[in-house]
């Protein structure tokens, strides 16, 4: 029994149970993936049939993770199948359970607002930003949120953090950002910010002027493709060509 429920692995040179950090942050960037997927139907097409599939697939995934063992989550299988060619990282695990408790409950509470009483609102969105975000910087930057907190409100601090960052560490030289690297930064969003304002007035010019063409039977770039018909995809492909 003892095989099958657990949490963490036992390696020779830590105090505490690990995970791979490697699996953990594919695990994080494979649900990231399908959370923004469901996430774009619901808030670009109004369907949120997929939100509420992943809502439970979600939560059965992490309840698997947190009571049962993280080596038979779904999530982590495929995880760990992406990197298995890669040496394995080992951070702390009582932190990530703590930080999965969080994702947990979040998912909970997704479940009693989306799936059961079907609320559409503010809150909702509000929920699914806090998800996304928290396995965005996992997967991203290796930065567990959720370690943080955790961190902050226990008594125990966390051991063996993914990029020593729970240990004195001294960043290299190479590391450090520094004026340069910040006013690169600043003078490229300033780049793009000056493109987007002479290229966008542009293109809306050129959407306002396509309907009136296409009002007016001059011009068939508004009737949709008969592929797009067949698949119930036409006024989205109107939409899509700056036809609405």
């Amino acid at each position: 029994m003892s095989k099958i429920f657990g949490f963490g692995e036992t390696v020779p040179g830590y105090e505490v149970p690990v995970l791979n950090e490697r699996e953990v942050r594919a695990a994080a960037g494979i649900l990231l993936l399908f959370a923004m997927m469901t996430f774009a139907n619901a808030w670009f097409l109004g369907n949120f049939r997929p939100t509420r599939v992943f809502v439970i697939a979600f939560l059965i995934d992490f309840t698997i993770r947190i009571f049962i063992n993280p080596k038979y989550s779904p999530s982590m299988i495929l995880g760990r199948f992406a990197v298995r060619h890669q040496a394995p990282e080992w951070t702390g695990a009582p932190q990530k359970r703590f930080a999965w408790a969080i994702g947990w409950g979040l998912a909970l509470a997704m479940l009693w607002l989306i799936v059961i009483n079907n609320v559409i609102g503010p809150i909702n969105m509000l929920v699914c930003a806090t998800c996304l975000t928290l396995m965005f910087f996992e997967s991203a930057f290796g930065i567990c949120i959720g370690c943080k907190i955790y961190n902050a409100i226990s008594s125990r601090r966390a051991q063996h953090c993914a990029g020593g960052v729970c240990e004195v560490f001294t960043p290299h030289a190479s590391q450090k950002v520094g004026a340069g690297g910040t006013a690169i930064v600043v003078m490229f969003l300033a780049l793009i910010v000056v493109v987007a304002r002479q290229v966008l007035p542009a293109t809306d010019a050129v959407a306002a002027v396509v309907p009136m063409a296409a009002a007016s039977g001059g011009d068939d770039r508004c009737t949709p493709p008969a592929f797009a018909v067949a698949m119930g995809h036409a006024e989205k492909w109107k939409l899509h060509n700056n036809c609405k």
